[in-house]
């Protein structure tokens, strides 16, 4: 199966709208992980077709569950789901915030290669993003514990602004370690085609008093 066949019907099976020129940016965008990976080492993976389903369908399987306009992607790393969302959502303003020079300058090459006028590279670390109106939904993919993240981003959503952490398996002990002032509004199994592994995605805001 092409790459392309592979998008589309993992695409078609998280029941998402990928228009086909979206579709053709993604795979641009994963032809230009390979380039750079040869030098950088993006990714662990070496196969494309794995990039397909542990990259892209994984980072696209949170969609439904993220709310714009604007996103906050923390310790996005090669651009994930960060540049993913932004691809599909150019509706969207997406700030992908990444602290490591080779990995944020990568994404910069994507966004003017790909002509991502909706994304926003900040290569610094998270605590030092200044967004001035704040994030409808900040989200990271394996960044750090739940506890972590909250603390480290907490300047970040705006009010009524949600985190959505992407996880493997229900993380029960990190969920119990979280700040007194922040509740879990929903713990979502995401099912991502092709991967057979367990991934979750906990949803959490702050409570306002």
């Amino acid at each position: 199966m092409t790459l392309a066949a592979r998008l589309l019907a993992g695409v078609n099976a998280l029941g998402l709208e990928v228009g086909a020129e979206a579709q053709e940016k993604l795979l641009a965008y994963l032809a230009l992980m390979a380039k750079w990976n040869q030098v950088y080492n993006l990714t662990a993976l070496r196969n494309p077709g794995e990039w397909v389903t542990h990259h892209l369908l994984d980072s696209l399987s949170v969609l439904p569950y993220v709310k714009g306009p604007v996103i906050a992607d923390v310790g996005s790393g090669a651009g994930l789901p960060g540049l993913a969302l932004a691809i599909v959502r150019p509706d969207w303003q997406v700030f992908s915030v990444e602290a490591v020079d080779k990995k944020a300058a990568f994404q910069r090459q994507v966004v003017a290669e790909l002509a991502l006028a909706n994304a926003t590279i900040e290569g610094c670390r998270v605590e030092r993003l200044v967004l001035n109106d704040g994030a409808d939904t900040v989200v990271s993919r394996a960044f750090s514990s739940l506890s972590d993240f909250v603390s480290l981003t907490r300047h970040l959503p705006k009010p009524g602004g949600q985190w959505v952490a992407m996880k493997g398996k229900k993380p029960q002990e990190e969920i119990r370690l979280l700040p007194v002032d922040i509740r879990v509004v929903d713990i979502v199994q995401l099912k991502v085609p092709g991967l057979n592994a367990e991934r979750c995605a906990v949803v959490m805001k702050k409570i306002e008093n």
